[in-house]
């Protein structure tokens, strides 16, 4: 190169040099404020704005964040592309910030929806192992109230969950780590005129508008909230001391969540403004998408369009009558009774025509099975895209239906995972029909007493059955608003889902008592072979002829034999007197399934054997609560030590078949099935 050359080279990459630099110190800070999330923004609206989505979450046409689409069981997750820098060091305290957003839930049903939705900072965006319905699309039942899950929520909660403590179906709760809030309030906001509260639905299809503020040096959390347009209250909704400081990580991604249970409901989101350490930026209301309206479901029944023509033929009078003949043959078919105080049951009432399709006209190639309460299709809503069972069972005409179909809509509350939901009912005359989440490995007795075509279940299997079913009876007796007392465990009552998990189902015998008042005598009911002496004797159920019932259930699941086999010989006739039999000899293990081959652990065969004699005692008093058996269950309490000789005493000296025919002769019980 010439000196020339080189002098014209050298200013050029110089200046070229100077340029780059010059654009890296405009261009570096911005990249670094949108990688730590300083500062603040507003969302306007969603249209053409980067954020994090997954599962049902998108962002319509005109800019509407959705986070759920109406599917049912479902959960959508929404976060600003990148995580904040919540602290202005590491290690040093969580700075103050402040969040508003503007919402609205609407559903296809009037005043219900499900589950709910929530703010969230979190130290990941990554929410796929969370479950949909109860827990939010936020945790699920492994992680729920972990410390280590760093992670601050606010929920708009439209369902009351009695597992997590929560106040009622219309709430906003702030958590930590978990489902079961710190402090919550129903929905609503405080007159800053009269200072008066005024209620809010989340659920009633409007847009509404909600405040966080967290304030770092007060350690306090403060959630407003008011209709769109309106203000921000001067008193919050709620206030909480909380430390944020010892909960969230130094690096946070913030966003929202919501899940659906099984009806039709949609979240969404229309405006979003945040700020760190300063006053959050205003919303330009013009600019922000508005809320569908989506028409809500009323009764399908069809109406007939009259055509009244002037000139009257015979030809005419025949096509009017055949039509008016058909569609009151079709309304026939359809028919339901449906009364005026039914309106306070509301959207647990399904149509016998939504039912009729779902299950192809209740076709023999749908049943499920036969019981001694009635049949069980297997349906499927094509609106909710949901699977569901179908019961159909003659109501008893000796209780009032109204009481009848209340307790089923109260059981319709109950919410556990070892427990098959009931969704609601149906009524025709002499006919009640009642729906159920569908499950699709069937009742528990198929694999227990099984032919060679179906595989049988190993030990773990089971033991988890066992501890399932447990779980489920211990919230029944004790953990619930009310006490449940199911009066017909059995293997055959107990459902499978598709991870084969235990799900009590079939509540038709079950009857439901303030906690702390006393059990009224009812007519004897039950499955001969579960039914405890106490009760054969007295018509009086309680929590503690459940726990008779589930000793056999024990036995029926530790053992693969039904509680009474009639090809035993007479003094063995029973499954308990057969266990103990074998306890007494010294050879308590040879009573496991030999279908096992032998595969299962020692330890929890015997504490199984042993547990579902002592849960079978004859005694009421000898017998455990539900809460003590699921500490021996779990290893959290040491089995107390029984004798072999003292469980002889625990035999029943008659044939209970023999016993149970002798006191039914004589008129005082009723309902009895045997064993199946």
């Amino acid at each position: 190169m010439s000196g020339l050359n080189r002098r014209c080279f050298v200013p050029e990459l110089v200046s070229t040099i100077v340029i780059v630099i010059l654009q890296v110190a405009i261009v570096l800070p911005s990249y670094i404020t949108a990688a730590t999330g300083d500062g603040q923004f507003v969302y306007n609206g969603f249209s053409n704005r980067d954020l994090i989505v997954d599962g049902a979450a998108t962002v319509l046409p005109g800019g509407l964040l959705e986070l759920t689409n109406g599917t049912a069981l479902t959960k959508g997750h929404a976060f600003y592309p990148t995580p904040f820098r919540l602290r202005g060091s590491p290690g040093a305290a969580l700075q103050s910030f402040t969040v508003c957003f503007i919402f609205g839930i609407v559903s296809a049903y009037r005043e219900v929806a499900t589950d709910g939705m929530a703010f969230l900072v979190a130290p990941s965006s990554n929410l796929s192992g969370a479950n949909s319905a109860q827990h939010l699309g936020l945790f699920n039942e492994e992680n729920n109230g972990n410390m280590s899950n760093h992670v601050f929520a606010v929920e708009m909660d439209t369902i009351q969950n009695k597992e997590f403590m929560d106040i009622d179906s219309n709430h906003v709760g702030v958590d930590i780590n978990g489902l079961r809030s710190v402090n919550s309030s129903s929905a609503g906001y405080y007159d800053d005129i009269t200072g008066g509260f005024r209620n809010m639905s989340l659920m009633s299809g409007e847009a509404m508008q909600i405040w966080i503020d967290y304030d770092a040096s007060a350690t306090r959390i403060d959630v407003a909230m008011a209709p769109f347009k309106m203000a921000k209250p001067t008193k919050p909704l709620l206030s909480t001391s909380q430390n944020l400081s010892a909960v969230l990580t130094d690096v946070a991604y913030i966003g929202f969540s919501a899940a659906t249970g099984p009806f039709e409901t949609r979240h969404y989101i229309l405006g979003w403004s945040f700020s760190m350490n300063g006053t959050i930026p205003s919303f330009l209301t013009d600019q922000l998408p508005q809320l569908p309206r989506v028409s809500r479901k009323a009764s399908q029944q069809s109406k007939v369009l009259l055509i009244i023509v002037p000139i009257a033929t015979a030809v005419f009078v025949f096509s009017v009558s055949l039509a008016i003949f058909l569609f009151m043959r079709r309304q026939q078919k359809y028919a339901e009774l449906r009364e005026d105080w039914e309106i306070e049951f509301g959207p647990r009432r399904f149509s016998f025509k939504d039912l009729y399709f779902a299950t192809e006209g209740f076709k023999n190639r749908h049943l499920l099975g036969i019981g001694g309460f009635g049949r069980v299709y297997k349906g499927f809503l094509s609106e909710s895209k949901l699977q569901i069972a179908v019961k159909r069972v003659s109501h008893e005409s000796r209780q009032g239906i109204r009481e009848f179909i209340a307790e089923v809509v109260s059981m319709g509350r109950l919410r556990h995972r070892n427990i098959v939901q009931l969704l609601g009912y149906c009524r025709r005359k002499g006919e009640l029909i009642l729906v159920y989440d569908y499950m699709p490995n069937g009742s528990l007795d198929k694999y227990l007493h099984c032919n060679s075509n179906r595989p049988s279940l190993d030990w773990n299997q089971r033991f988890r059955i066992i501890k399932g079913v447990a779980s489920g009876l211990l919230y029944l007796h004790g953990e619930w608003e009310q006490v449940v007392i199911h009066r017909d465990i059995k293997a055959s009552n107990v459902l499978l889902d598709e991870e084969m998990n235990a799900r009590l189902g079939d509540f038709g015998l079950a009857r439901l008592y303030d906690h702390g008042t006393d059990m009224q005598t009812t007519h004897l009911v039950g499955t001969i072979g579960y039914l405890a002496p106490e009760l054969v004797n007295t018509g009086k159920a309680s929590p503690s002829t459940d726990v008779f019932s589930f000793g056999i259930f024990i036995l029926e699941v530790t053992c693969g034999r039904r509680p009474i086999e009639h090809e035993m010989n007479s003094d063995k006739l029973t499954l308990a007197n057969w266990v103990i039999d074998h306890w007494h000899k010294g050879s308590l293990l040879e009573a496991m399934d030999p279908k096992l081959q032998n595969d299962y652990d020692a330890d929890e065969a015997c504490l199984a054997l042993k547990l579902g004699l002592l849960c079978s005692h004859s005694s009421p008093t000898a017998r455990p609560s539900m809460w003590h058996v699921m500490q021996y269950l779990n290893n959290d309490l040491p089995f107390p030590e029984l004798n072999p000789m003292d469980m002889m005493q625990n035999r029943w000296v008659d044939s209970p078949v023999t016993y149970c025919q002798s006191v039914a002769s004589d008129g005082t019980m009723s309902g009895l099935s045997e064993g199946r």
